[in-house]
């Protein structure tokens, strides 16, 4: 059977994410963003297109690398103002019943015994459907803002991302029995004690001792997702990761980077098909092939290629603006994301280069074209490098969602590559096609898991 394309809608709480400038489109209602109803309505587009989840990335910090100032930043709305993603599930989750959330937070500023129970209240009243990007920043002005002098080492961010997971795994998965909470009235006993334990954690990087806040939810731990490509990236994603977001510019170099994360997973015991691979891409799509170069065409006029350059200015940690239009630019070791630095180092990079790549307003591959030309181009990515879905950027909003649902979809359907109904189930037993909830045993989380305890003396109890 061929495999099912999995689909999540990539977006941010905020006006500019990826493709920049087309906020200023005037079919683009990007600037309602602050509106409940705009997220609701949101939320019911993509359930209805059958969407796997809403991948919400998010940053600590603003873009201020480029020119070395704020003003770009701020003029096209460069991922500024943000507001806060996780304050968006509980309102999309009413609104439906099987779309999933993929929620970013970067640990580096997130205590672990409080965001444990906001991940948990969360799975709770989302009935099991949240994921966690796991981020640790890149940006210094997040450290200065955070009270530090600068971000720690790139490394180091790992080796604390690795402790706090195994803090949160404690908390999430340890700290409650499956079988905690009887619920008995006649007994006056909500949770039996002897079944809820105290987690201590003495660390390098955190010192906990406390209860876990939350009974357990659907889910117990969400789905995690995570984003590094680099060494140390792989190796924490080979450990933690259900579900890997990569960033492809060709199939080879994609199907290079696949086989990395599925060697990962193998070499820390795990099974290297078990880790769901998501790529970015954008769509724009019409009719007729004349159609969609046409509304391609009308997307370029209203995009901003210098707020792309800036974003990614801040991705690598070098200012563009300081380079003459064909200058080279000169190869930096710094702190920031070390893949978008490589990609620089391993080409011979200009601003005008850096410029025409971001001519939509961002660096993702750019389908355009008729839904049957689309619909192959989407197959052909899936099986001619491994990967298992994508993460659809929005251009012109809700456009792009739109036609892509109304459009593509029903192709892909009847190539038999995309669902034709939703499963039942968590996020997790969505994604996986399984029937548990819960981190598989394979999973070095599972290792935390409250094992179950004798129930007192024959006393029945009720759920």
């Amino acid at each position: 059977m061929a495999k099912q394309i999995l689909l999540n809608a990539f977006n941010m709480n905020c006006i500019g994410h990826i493709n920049h400038g087309l906020w200023t489109h005037p079919r683009d209602n990007s600037t309602q963003y602050k509106s409940l109803s705009y997220w609701t309505d949101l939320a019911r587009l993509l359930e209805r297109g059958l969407f796997d989840g809403l991948f919400i990335a998010d940053i600590v910090g603003t873009y201020d690398v480029y020119g070395k100032s704020l003003d770009v930043t701020l003029k096209e709305s460069i991922q500024l103002p943000v507001n806060d993603p996780l304050l968006l599930v509980s309102a999309m989750a009413a609104a439906t019943r099987h779309l999933g959330f993929g929620l970013t937070a970067n640990l580096t500023y997130e205590a672990p015994y409080l965001f444990a129970r906001r991940l948990s209240t969360l799975d709770h009243l989302s009935n099991g459907r949240v994921g966690w990007n796991i981020v640790t920043g890149y940006l210094d002005s997040a450290a200065r803002a955070m009270g530090l002098e600068h971000q720690p080492e790139h490394d180091r961010r790992y080796d604390q991302a690795d402790e706090y997971l195994q803090v949160l795994y404690k908390l999430l998965e340890g700290s409650w029995a499956d079988d905690a909470v009887v619920e008995d009235r006649q007994r006056r006993v909500y949770a039996e004690p002897e079944k809820v334990r105290k987690v201590s954690h003495l660390g390098e990087f955190y010192k906990v001792e406390g209860y876990h806040l939350c009974e357990p939810s659907p889910q117990r731990t969400p789905v995690l997702f995570q984003a590094g490509s680099s060494p140390r990236g792989l190796a924490f994603a080979g450990n933690h990761a259900e579900c890997v977001f990569i960033s492809g510019q060709d199939k080879a170099a994609t199907r290079a980077q696949v086989d990395k994360v599925r060697a990962a997973a193998q070499a820390a015991g795990r099974d290297p098909q078990a880790v769901k691979v998501f790529m970015g891409i954008t769509v724009i799509v019409a009719p007729t092939e004349q159609l969609a170069q046409a509304k391609y065409a009308e997307y370029l006029r209203h995009a901003s290629p210098e707020a792309g350059v800036a974003h990614f200015a801040a991705s690598t940690g070098i200012d563009f603006a300081a380079y003459e239009l064909d200058e080279p630019i000169g190869a930096s070791k710094g702190n920031a994301i070390q893949s978008a630095t490589r990609q620089l180092q391993e080409n011979a990079w200009t601003r005008r280069r850096l410029l025409e790549q971001h001519a939509l307003g961002g660096r993702y591959v750019t389908l355009v074209g008729s839904p049957e030309q689309v619909a192959e181009h989407l197959i052909a990515w899936i099986d001619e490098t491994g990967l298992d879905g994508f993460n659809l950027t929005r251009t012109v909003t809700p456009e792009s969602y739109e036609d892509f649902i109304d459009l593509v979809v029903p192709q892909l359907q009847q190539r038999g590559r995309y669902k034709t109904a939703y499963a039942e189930g968590t996020l997790r037993e969505k994604l996986f096609q399984s029937d548990h909830p819960h981190l598989p045993v394979d999973h070095p989380g599972s290792r935390y898991r409250h094992a179950a305890t004798p129930a007192k003396t024959g006393v029945p109890h009720h759920a």
